[in-house]
């Protein structure tokens, strides 16, 4: 009997089975009936003889830059059609029995083509805020556009995963505003992982992409360099991380579960595994300085976006951390799987609220003399930290509770730790500041006196704590701490705070990045680490039933660290605050919503000078 998921979305993931692309061209398109759209199709042609591609579709602001205008910066927004496979867990059975139905909450239930958004955030120009160009992909649709890496430098390519579709597309931004693709992954190059999530950018331009989900088929898989580990197949567990090539080509596959059992009374399989393991990566940070890669496990994929179940075992939602050893790029190794503790809050009668559980994010420290790294969890609302990621056995410990933030961030507040829904997190380049986006816990989760949370970004000044050196002497050991800070010296403090639809609990943004460019007085833009700005999406996975409002908003950082919302980057066809992904009318065509996932800000090379 197969172990694979028996749902559609699934299946047709597996469907998708293709091989790398080898061969790389543009193709220009005749203007469309829109007239003023440009169309510039770029295409790759797998092994399997099948043609991918990106197809721009540039409105007359993307071709538009006076002589003495000034030189455009741009967000690159991984967005994806909005369409009847996004319809909440609760609702499939509810389902209409043809795509063409109508269906209540989704304005257009066929599915359209995926894209990356190219927005103008040119600040103080005409054009702040219009989508200048959708470059398209094609021919697969209901990628699940999910995650690309965590920042971005002249040169980089850009890695961007398809959570449903198990591909990696490799884009060429080099000359912004178009885009070309320069090459893709499909499940056939990486037999060994599924549910690709997020990217780290090598100093050669290669790719570590994490794999959160199991094997393409269940049973043994032999990894690159000999290794055998026994999945449970598609979205499943063990995952895997996989370095890129520049053209999407896999140069090691390598596995993220160890030989021996993990623990299995916080390491549940579905079906179980006669070597139980957590190992489903999803955030990932590189310290190329320290020969050392930190992934954070999140969950066994399948029960929750792919096959749900419901009401899941907490134990599907894992509490653990990764370090590899990775001296030696193309022979990535595991060399610590760490427990985060529980803290004051675990104990209750539901494990999925305990501070450990559903390890999301990580983020590594920069400076040379830091070798620290934080991690934080999505049910489980707190902040972790280690102050030494080249030891043999890092040590963590809870350093901050989201319970502490919440009242900040609008409505609701109390108890603001428990599924929090903290998503993306980023030290600064400077490590002065780290930056956390969080949803919010929606009214009702815990209970029927339950008000919820709001959900928005905080900035911790994070300086005293990676002061302390190898060792910190924060530690969130009590309940009073929770929602006062902690109580030693060294803990982070609170620099600033914005609420992203403070009025609404659990509506906040999931994903964020840092701006680290800046233009300079010769009109070019230059590497900061001192970024003026940040990018939120309010966007999650939709049949997850944590679905978002679809907005683009941006944050001003202060000089202070205080954090405002940027109420000048308005939606060009409402001219509300932030950009809405909810409008009928494309560059590409009239496709109804689209759901922002990921986010980077870019400019073309030619715009940039180290």
């Amino acid at each position: 009997m197969s172990l694979l998921p028996q749902s559609r979305w699934a299946r047709r993931g597996l469907v998708a089975l293709a091989s790398a692309a080898v061969v790389a061209g543009v193709v220009a398109i005749p203007a469309s009936a829109q007239g003023t759209i440009d169309k510039v199709r770029s295409e790759v042609t797998g092994a399997d003889g099948k043609d991918y591609w990106v197809e721009n579709n540039l409105t007359p602001e993307a071709r538009r830059q006076s002589a003495d205008g000034p030189r455009k910066e741009y967000a690159l927004v991984w967005a994806g059609d909005e369409n009847v496979a996004d319809t909440a867990v609760a609702d499939v059975r509810n389902l209409p029995g043809s795509l063409l139905d109508p269906v209540d909450k989704v304005r257009d239930a066929a599915p359209g083509p995926d894209f990356l958004a190219v927005v103008d955030v040119t600040k103080g120009t005409p054009d702040y805020g219009k989508v200048v160009n959708t470059a398209t992909v094609g021919p697969l649709v209901e990628n699940e556009p999910h995650h690309m890496q965590y920042s971005w430098r002249k040169g980089d390519k850009i890695y961007a995963g398809g959570l449903f579709s198990a591909a990696t597309y490799v884009f060429d931004v080099a000359a912004l505003p178009e885009v070309r693709l320069s090459g893709i992954s499909l499940p056939s190059q990486t037999l060994c992982g599924s549910v690709p999530d997020a990217y780290w950018v090598l100093k050669d331009g290669t790719a570590y992409g994490t794999y959160m989900g199991g094997p393409v088929a269940p049973g043994p898989c032999r990894y690159t360099h000999g290794e055998v580990r026994t999945g449970n197949g598609f979205a499943g567990s063990p995952g895997s991380v996989i370095r890129f090539d520049q053209e999407g080509k896999n140069l090691v596959e390598a596995p993220a579960a160890t030989e021996t059992p993990e623990d299995p009374t916080q390491c549940l399989n579905m079906p179980a595994l006669g070597n139980p393991t957590c190992a489903n990566p999803h955030g990932i940070q590189v310290r190329e300085d320290l020969n050392t890669m930190v992934t954070s496990d999140y969950a066994e994929p399948r029960s929750i976006i792919l096959d749900p179940v419901k009401n899941p075992s907490p134990y599907l939602r894992r509490p653990t951390v990764r370090t590899w050893d990775i001296s030696d790029l193309n022979t990535p190794k595991v060399k610590s799987v760490q427990y985060l503790p529980t803290g004051p809050r675990s104990g209750g009668v539901d494990p999925l609220r305990n501070e450990n559980r559903a390890v999301m994010e990580t983020t590594v420290t920069n400076r040379p003399e830091h070798k620290g790294a934080f991690a934080q969890t999505m049910q489980g609302g707190a902040i972790f930290y280690t102050p030494d990621i080249t030891a043999d056995n890092p040590e963590w410990k809870e350093v901050f509770d989201l319970g502490t933030a919440a009242p900040e961030l609008g409505v609701g507040g109390e108890n603001g730790g428990p599924s929090a829904n903290g998503g993306w997190i980023q030290t600064s380049a400077d490590d002065t500041t780290l930056y956390h986006a969080t949803i919010g816990r929606k009214a009702g989760t815990l209970g029927p006196d339950d008000k919820g949370t709001a959900g928005g970004v905080i900035a911790l000044d994070i300086e005293k704590l990676l002061a302390s050196g190898e060792t910190p002497s924060c530690s969130i050991d009590t309940i009073e701490e929770t929602t006062a800070g902690g109580a030693e010296s060294d803990c982070p403090t609170i620099k600033g705070t914005v609420g992203i639809n403070p009025d609404q609990t659990g509506a906040g943004p999931h994903w964020g990045a840092l701006d680290n460019l800046e233009r300079g007085d010769d009109g070019y833009y230059r590497h900061t680490d001192q970024p003026q700005r940040l990018a939120t999406a309010n966007y999650f996975v939709a049949r997850t039933g944590l679905d978002g409002d679809h907005r683009l908003c941006m944050t001003d950082i202060a000089p202070d660290g205080s954090l405002s919302l940027d109420e000048s980057f308005k939606d060009e066809d409402t001219g509300d605050t932030c950009v809405s992904f909810n409008r009928q009318h494309w560059p590409h065509g009239d496709f109804g919503n689209a759901k922002p996932h990921s986010m980077l800000f870019v400019a073309a090379d030619e715009d940039i000078r180290d």
